[in-house]
């Protein structure tokens, strides 16, 4: 039987609502994984990643401004990705967001899953030059509730947050309830603008209602928000997912993880796959892969 990461999706169209790899999305990971598995993406992004101004950051990382703060905990790759475009590039020992101070108490930066790859030594060195005061955390469920658990009871202690503002979109669930779980173990959460969510546009769904619309085999939701971007891009051509399914009644919707699918179930979307490993894209791929049939033909349309 083929082992997970090499099950195959040769001769699969699989389409996806992830946002481009502009702005710290992450549409191009997905695809170029698609790829290695012989399936054909066809990217359909609904949202998109809008990087904000520096400037809007940098009161967090001004010369000591990470001192009163216990952790830095990010829910996204795209939230690392603004933090670490905001930090100096090369600032001096002095002008570091943390402190060289005795009575510097130790620093947690948290993320999840494949995410924490960003946090590696180069990233870490930028925040602080002892190198012993700054722990990452990865939480075993990579989850903003995984990494609520993680973290611990707060104790009064402050935790910055960088996540998204969102344009265009009802802001989904996930942070907010991160933040009040937050607040509920007893952390003082700090939200900080790191970037904005927003809708693609009217033509977002058009590669899936055109006339000559490419068959798509299945589709993956990698967030909530990606949803509400395709149902408002279907109706802006006059479509609706009810429609949709009846042009396409194969077309197998995957969901990354257990989050994710409840967000797509909520907005009246059924879920046929979610991916039970869910720290990286290998995890919905392969699931999505078992119910396909490991690449076997499956005539769909």
């Amino acid at each position: 039987m083929a082992q997970p990461g090499n099950l195959s999706l040769a001769g699969r169209t699989v389409a996806f609502t992830t946002p481009g790899s502009g702005g710290g999305g992450y549409g191009g990971r997905l695809d170029a994984l698609l790829r290695q598995r012989g399936a054909h993406p066809l990217p359909v992004p609904t949202i998109a990643i809008r990087a904000h101004e520096p400037d809007r950051l940098r009161p967090f990382l001004l010369p000591g401004a990470l001192d009163p703060f216990a952790a830095l905990a990010f829910t996204s790759r795209s939230g690392i990705a603004a933090f670490s475009r905001a930090i100096p590039s090369s600032p001096s020992a002095a002008h570091l967001p943390l402190s060289d101070a005795a009575s510097a108490l130790p620093f947690t930066v948290a993320a999840l899953g494949s995410d924490a790859d960003l946090l590696d030594g180069a990233f870490l060195a930028r925040l602080s030059r002892d190198a012993g005061r700054v722990a990452v955390l990865v939480p075993d469920v990579p989850t903003p509730a995984g990494l609520v658990a993680a973290l611990g009871r707060g104790s009064g202690r402050l935790v910055l947050c960088p996540v998204p503002a969102v344009d265009g979109l009802r802001e989904p669930p996930v942070v907010p309830d991160f933040l009040a779980a937050l607040e509920a173990a007893g952390w003082v959460a700090v939200r900080a603008p790191a970037y904005t969510t927003c809708w693609a546009g009217p033509g977002c769904a058009e590669v899936l209602v055109a006339p000559d619309a490419e068959v798509p085999n299945a589709i993956v939701f990698t967030s909530s928000a990606e949803v509400e971007g395709l149902l408002k891009g279907l109706d802006a051509a006059g479509w609706s997912w009810a429609r949709l399914r009846t042009r396409w009644p194969d077309m197998v919707v995957a969901a990354h993880g257990p989050v994710t699918a409840e967000g797509v179930r909520r907005l009246g979307i059924e879920v046929d796959v979610v991916s039970s490993r869910f720290s990286s894209f290998h995890g919905v791929i392969d699931a999505l892969a078992v119910k396909l049939g490991f690449g076997c033909s499956l005539p769909i349309g």
